[in-house]
Parts: structure tokens; C-alpha cells; sequence
């Protein structure tokens, strides 16, 4: 579940300065859910031997071991979605995507990628750009609207969409809107679900599911991050939630109907590139899909995270948790560690 840049607030004229500042930080906190290399040489080591990690290791946590490249490549060539989990404006972590998507399309599999930094209202855009090549550049940046939707350097994620646009790959805007998700944290979702865009983007034909797991962790962490917000604004923020990952779960789900409709040779798979929180314990974003299709889907998380020697504990922990299939240990990003608020 990442750190996009904060480039829009709601305010309540009727909040003390105090409390908008804890608004601040709840939707900061929304859009920043994350919570020749290592790479060729195949280990293997047991869940007692984690002072033999290093950077572009994979680490199945069902076994505690380091699998190969080959023997992990192979295995993701056979699912249906392959879910990418980052910490935002790591550049290896996109080096890590296109590793996959690179991987895939040599043996003849035809990835169709799904990106969160990308609002609903920007995939005109995104088809005119990426398959038909009838946008330059800053015409695409205008028209997806990428500051208002997401916002911070597009370069950091570039590579994604020309890896596309090169090989004429489809790209899913995973996420509703931001101004909308903003209505939710405002306003509630039982007074937006009778407002205007709650049925122009066809969420009156959705089921917003509020699973207790999921909300466990939710609640959770935004009171360990956030432990002086009100009632109402966790509430607020934890619906807007459901309904940002119950929305990237609407699209993943059409872009696999699309790929069973497909009369294409070569197989389709969806590869979905989001903040790591989305995909933590398989809650938020793969739970929702399976839901929607009965259980009838084979999908795999991969947490991709920062890893240097003094992370040796947090990342046992994320083993030990089991947060996602695989752990994807990559270099530290310029950032440093992740923050955690445990």
C-alpha cells in the first residue's frame, strides 16, 4: 500500500487548524498506501539463512526460500494476473516491472498492464498515446491528466508506458479518479453513492464489499499512522479506500474479460503495477478480483521492497506474515527504508 505528490486538500472551513492538518495526512496517507546482477545467479537458501539476502533476490514466503530466475519466471507465466506491489519513486522497482514484462513478451505471452497512477478518466488518452500514436508527449501528460490524478515527475514511471507503446501493449487505468476519491474522503460514501458520478463511472452496478480482514488492516494502520484523526474522518477514509481498490478491482476484472475474448496466439496475462499496499496479504485489490469471478482466476503477489543489511528483521517479519507470495528484495531507493508506523 506510496509517496505521490500531495498536490490537492479539502477543507473544512469549520476544522480547527489541527484537525485539517490530520485530514492532510489521512489522504496523504491514502495515496501513498505502499505499504548484470543477482538477478542471474540462481540460490537457494531456507527461511534460517536471511544473512545470505541481497538485492534482486526473490523470496517465496510459503518456503522461506530464494528462488531462481528461471524457476520463479517460469512459474508467473502461468497465471492470469501478476500483481506488482512498489514503494513509489523506487527506479528499480520499475527496472523490477520491466525485468517481468520483458521476460513475458520473449516467450510469447502478451502482457496487458494495469497502472494505478492513472485515473479512469485518463484511458482515452492512454489508447490515443500508447496503441495509435496520436498524442506527442505533452499533449498525452494534458489530456490524462496526470498532475491532477497523480501528480510528481511522469519520468519516474515513463518507462512503463513506452515499454507499451514500443510493443503496441494495452495499459488499464487502474484507479477512479482522484477528485472523486476525494469526494469520498469528504463527504462519506453513503451520500456519494447518490451523487452524479457515482453512476457516471457505473459504480450503482457495483457491490463495494467491506470485508472484515480488509478492514482490520485498514483501520489498523490508520490508526497507527494517524492515531489523532476523528471517528468520522477514519471512516470517511477507510470507505474511500474499499472504494479505490474495489475500483482498480472493476478494471482488472474487464481487462480479463477482454482477454478471454481475445482470439490473439499468444496467451494474455495481466501484469497490475500499484503501491505495494494494495496487494498486501492479498486483501485489498486480489481479493476483490477473485470475488468477481468466482475464485476462477490463478493470480500471485510479488511486495517488491528496499533491501539493505539493517532491513534484515523488517523483511523476516514480511516473510513471517506471509504479506505476499513473493518478496522481491531490490536496491534501497534514494529515499531510504520505508517507513512503517508500527
Amino acid at each position: 500500500m506510496s509517496t505521490g505528490s500531495l498536490l490537492w486538500t479539502i477543507v473544512r472551513r469549520r476544522n480547527s487548524s489541527v484537525r485539517l492538518a490530520i485530514q492532510l495526512g489521512l489522504l496523504a496517507w491514502l495515496f501513498t498506501l505502499s505499504f548484470g546482477c543477482a538477478w542471474d545467479h540462481p540460490q537457494s537458501i531456507n527461511a534460517s539463512g536471511e544473512s545470505g539476502w541481497q538485492p534482486w533476490q526473490v523470496v517465496d514466503t510459503h518456503t522461506g526460500r530464494v528462488l531462481s530466475s528461471s524457476e520463479w519466471l517460469n512459474e508467473l507465466a502461468t497465471y492470469d494476473v501478476v500483481y506488482l506491489g512498489e514503494e513509489h519513486h523506487n527506479r528499480y522497482h520499475i527496472e523490477a516491472a520491466l525485468k517481468v514484462l520483458n521476460w513475458l513478451v520473449a516467450h510469447d505471452l502478451q502482457p496487458t498492464i494495469g497502472i494505478e497512477m492513472f485515473g479512469w478518466d485518463g484511458q482515452p488518452a492512454l489508447d490515443e498515446y500508447v496503441l495509435k500514436d496520436r498524442l506527442g508527449r505533452n499533449q498525452f501528460l494534458e489530456q490524462v491528466k496526470w498532475s491532477q490524478n497523480w501528480g510528481g515527475a511522469f519520468e519516474d514511471y515513463e518507462p512503463l508506458v513506452a515499454f507499451a507503446r514500443d510493443r503496441h501493449l494495452s495499459i488499464l487505468a487502474m484507479n477512479p479518479p482522484r477528485p472523486f476519491i476525494r469526494r469520498v474522503v469528504k463527504a462519506g460514501l453513503d451520500q456519494v453513492r447518490h451523487e452524479q458520478e457515482w453512476t457516471h463511472w457505473g459504480l450503482d452496478q457495483e457491490e463495494i464489499v467491506d470485508d472484515p480482514a480488509y478492514r482490520a488492516r485498514i483501520i489498523d494502520q490508520l490508526q497507527q499512522c494517524h492515531g489523532g484523526g476523528t471517528e468520522d474522518q477514519f471512516r470517511t477514509m477507510y470507505e474511500a479506500s474499499m472504494v479505490r481498490d474495489e475500483g482498480m478491482a472493476k478494471t482488472l476484472t474487464a481487462g480479463l474479460d477482454a482477454l478471454h475474448r481475445q482470439t490473439s496466439s499468444s496467451r494474455g496475462v495481466i501484469v497490475s503495477y500499484t503501491g505495494a499496499g494494495h496487494i498486501q496479504y492479498g486483501l485489498p485489490v486480489p481479493m476483490r478480483v477473485a470475488r468477481r469471478v468466482s475464485g476462477q482466476v490463478k493470480q500471485t503477489t510479488i511486495y517488491m521492497t528496499s533491501f539493505d543489511k539493517s532491513r534484515i528483521e523488517d523483511i523476516r517479519e514480511l516473510v513471517r506474515e506471509k504479506i505476499a507470495d513473493y518478496i522481491w528484495l531490490t536496491p534501497m531507493s534514494q529515499k531510504g527504508p520505508p517507513k512503517r508506523c508500527r
